[in-house]
């Protein structure tokens, strides 16, 4: 029996840190609200009133999680946490949109080795920053706090959210045709996947995350923290406000850029992306030099400069290339849609990719190179 009364604060969870940083968190999460939202902070669970959905045909909820992977250990080793919220957001919502669907609420979990209330309070202020901008409620979430199994300064973010749809509106498959163009919506750089190879080619190159790198315009750091682009309410605006006849969205993610094309696609047809069509930030190349990395394996990590896809008709992807750069996104065409058996007999080109993901969907093509 132990002499010295053991407490919960002694085993190392501190409530009242919990606490305040709650407090310091309020005023930005009130901000990432919308009128559904019912009651504030500090409930079991988060309200949202559903009632507009009984004015729908036939609603469809969709939902995602996911995390920002080992980004997080850049923002630690840096002790910058106020916007690796926004690669969180990203991540979640965008994915979402995928299907056509309004992204509505959004809750997020906190895992940590020790709570301090500013570290908690910056990485939630950066989720709720993130909501406002994507128009995405934040009804709730929770701070765990895991000492033995984290360490004292680590920690891991994850989220989950909601969004509806008409059945009628649902981005599928089927909408894509034969003579529709791709348009890539520009990335903001790595955004939050493939760190695994990212953290081990500068370590192995012995880089600092202080480094001044030129061709970076700043340090490694800086570069390797550039928050995820959230993309939700642009493409929204594009499909409901601008009358673009999209046909399918692509979130390129994990598994690179045709890895995530090829399975919005329906079987039978092929994508054929151009790399000529632009030219990756230093970034992408900084890693693939510094590590020696095969092409085919950094087009299957990283998403080498493209955020989304959208396919469309060519007589409308003009107009909303010019529609994306006036909202302050990079666009370009970078490929088309041709019947599978055109890429057939052009295997030397490159690499068909198909099946990834899960999906028994269409297929890309990645062909010439980078300008």
């Amino acid at each position: 029996m132990s002499q010295t009364p053991i407490t919960y604060a002694s085993a190392g969870v501190d409530v009242e840190a919990g606490d305040k940083a709650v407090e310091l968190m309020k005023d930005a999460v009130r901000r990432a609200q919308r009128p559904e939202v019912l009651g504030g902070l500090g409930g079991f669970a988060g309200l949202f009133d559903a009632s507009a959905l009984a004015k729908m045909s036939q609603p469809v909820l969709a939902t995602s999680t996911d995390g920002v992977g080992t980004k997080v250990a850049i923002a630690q080793a840096m002790d910058r946490h106020d916007t690796i919220g926004y690669d969180l957001v990203g991540m979640v919502v965008d994915d979402i949109v995928c299907c056509g669907a309004e992204p509505l609420f959004m809750t997020d979990y906190i895992a940590t080795g020790k709570v301090v209330p500013e570290r908690i309070a910056a990485i939630v202020s950066g989720i709720a920053a993130a909501c406002e901008q994507a128009g995405v409620a934040l009804i709730g979430g929770e701070t765990a706090e895991h000492p033995g199994l984290l360490e004292p300064e680590e920690y891991d973010v994850a989220g989950a959210a909601t969004g509806v749809v008409e059945r009628a509106d649902l981005l599928t498959a089927d909408r894509v045709q034969v003579g529709d163009a791709v348009l890539a919506l520009g990335s903001s750089g790595l955004h939050s996947n493939g760190y695994s190879l990212v953290r081990r080619v500068f370590a192995a190159a012995g880089w600092a995350l202080d480094r001044d790198v030129p061709e970076l315009g700043g340090t490694l750091g800086d570069a390797l923290m550039t928050p995820t682009t959230v993309y939700t309410s642009d493409l929204l605006n594009l499909i409901r406000t601008d009358g673009v006849d999209i046909h399918a969205l692509s979130h390129v993610t994990g598994g690179g850029l045709a890895a995530n094309l090829a399975r919005v696609l329906p079987e039978g047809v092929l994508a054929r992306v151009d790399r000529s069509t632009w030219a990756p930030a230093p970034i992408f190349d900084l890693v693939q030099r510094l590590g020696n990395v095969p092409q085919s394996d950094i087009e299957r990590t990283l998403n080498q400069g493209v955020g989304f896809c959208v396919v469309l008709p060519s007589d409308q992807a003009d107009r909303a290339a010019d529609i994306a750069r006036q909202r302050g996104l990079e666009a370009w065409v970078m490929g088309e849609v041709l019947d599978r058996s055109a890429g057939d007999g052009a295997q030397d080109r490159g690499e068909i990719v198909a099946g990834a993901k899960g999906a028994a969907g269409g297929a890309c093509q990645l062909v010439g190179s980078h300008s």
